[in-house]
């Protein structure tokens, strides 16, 4: 039945890999990529609804027809609950056959099309779980898509709490390794010695305290990526080793004279100057060329423009699914004191913030009085600096006007928030028609498209 099936298909244009055990067909859909799983319903070993439900789990879409010469009523629901797209009884005409997987093929086209609309429409305000609409994360999203596409080494620079971990998971996540092991560790919070065994592993007996061997994070990574957290910690003997892996694709465990082979797709993270540590000698220059095929750097919040807005609603959102609060939102003013601070803590200090004031806060909205202090202190002298009131004078022909008041203070916003008029009009407490009408007034934007909308 196998052979003329694969005879019958090939002859209306198919191109078909025949296999006689559902074992093998598992196996060659982890290797490879089909559109279609035509399989028999009663196999020695494995059923065919069994099959479909593997295949599922394993994480492959592609649609499973099943053939059986005993179709019942109870056996079609039993295949489609395992997933299978269709149901058929031999014997069946090879013309028939051919429609059914031609109109499976076409549904794959279209789900693989879908995801692809899904990614590229999930790209313009986020890249995995990084987010922002300000022109660098946009930037960067482009960069690490492109990045993501790729089996190069990954060097991510950025300051201390800038999302460099986020961006390594969705490097990994988005590319050909997906569904393989991420594996992560913080090469500057572990002393030497542990640090060692923790990557490379160990023998039973190599050191005091091995009670056991392990065979560490390396090669618990084979086949998928590797991600070293503050690359530019690690102590110069770990370097030479780590260096060794990359060249030749070999790792031996500490205590042991064997060596095995591995394959790991290697993405390291940096606050420091790898350049200037090279120059100084703390780091390897053969290992930074190694690390850095394509450099990412991350842009510090404070050059995000409206993006602190964006991300501190976005926690906001998480922290009351996950405690069972009612939506809190931010208050005007609290979101003009997160974009007059500069965050030198970056991402990392903004999540703080937000769950100091969650915590605090007993209204339906984040207020400036549930911020720390620091932040209401920043923004008061921001306002003044920018609307330019210390001091006023007492020269009435020298006062400005409210309305040159209020366009100052706009054209400011506008500017911080990277021309985003919907963060703008929330950040001036206005509504966007009314926004959008003074900007027009004032010549500031071209008039909306919706004003009367």
């Amino acid at each position: 039945m196998c052979d003329y099936l694969e005879t019958a298909l090939s002859r209306h244009g198919f191109e078909v890999v025949a296999c006689g055990r559902p074992a093998r067909a598992l196996e060659l859909l982890d290797a490879e990529s089909f559109d279609v799983l035509l399989t028999d319903l009663n196999m020695p070993g494995m059923s065919g609804n069994a099959l479909c439900a593997e295949v599922l789990a394993r994480g492959h879409q592609l649609p499973v027809v099943v053939l059986t010469a005993f179709g019942s009523q109870a056996s079609a629901y039993a295949a489609i609950r395992a997933g299978a797209y269709d149901f058929l009884t031999k014997p069946i005409e090879a013309e028939a056959l051919a429609l059914v997987l031609r109109r499976a093929h076409e549904r794959r086209r279209l789900q693989l099309q879908v995801a692809e609309l899904e990614r590229a429409r999930a790209a313009r305000s986020g890249f995995g779980r990084l987010l922002g609409e300000s022109p660098a994360m946009q930037r960067l999203f482009g960069l690490l898509e492109r990045v993501s596409a790729t089996e190069s080494s990954v060097l991510i620079c950025g300051e201390t709490g800038s999302g460099k971990e986020l961006a390594a998971r969705a490097v990994h996540e988005w590319g050909p390794r997906r569904d393989a092991a991420f594996v992560a560790i913080n090469c500057a919070a572990l002393p030497e010695g542990l640090l060692e065994s923790e990557l490379f592993g160990h023998l039973e007996g190599a050191f005091s305290g091995a009670t056991r061997a392990r065979a560490g994070l390396i090669l618990e990574a084979h086949g998928g990526t590797l991600f070293l957290d503050e690359v530019g910690d690690m102590p110069l003997s770990l370097q030479a080793r780590l260096l060794r892996v990359l060249q030749d694709g070999k790792v031996r465990p500490v205590g042991s004279d064997k060596e095995r082979s591995v394959d790991v797709r290697l993405l390291a993270a940096t606050h420091r100057d790898l350049e200037a540590a090279v120059e100084d000698g703390r780091f390897r220059e053969d290992l930074y060329f190694r690390l850095n095929v394509i450099r990412v750097d991350l842009p510090p919040l404070r050059a995000r423009g409206g993006d602190a807005v964006q991300l501190a609603e976005a926690f906001l959102a998480e922290l009351c699914e996950e405690r069972g609060r009612p939506p809190l939102h931010l208050a005007p003013d609290a979101a003009r004191a997160l974009l007059s601070y500069d965050w030198p803590g970056n991402v990392r200090e903004l999540r703080n913030c937000v769950e100091r004031a969650f915590a605090l806060c007993a209204g339906e909205q984040i207020r400036k009085g549930d911020l720390p202090p620091k932040l209401a202190a920043i923004e008061e002298t921001e306002e003044r600096e920018v609307l330019h009131l210390t001091p006023f004078g007492n020269d009435p022909d020298l006062l400005p006007t409210l309305e040159e008041l209020e366009r100052r203070y706009a054209e400011h916003v506008m500017r911080v928030v990277g021309g985003n008029k919907t963060l703008a009009a929330k950040v001036l407490g206005l509504d966007r028609r009314t926004l959008y009408r003074k900007l027009e007034r004032w010549r500031l934007a071209e008039p909306a498209a919706d004003d009367d909308g």
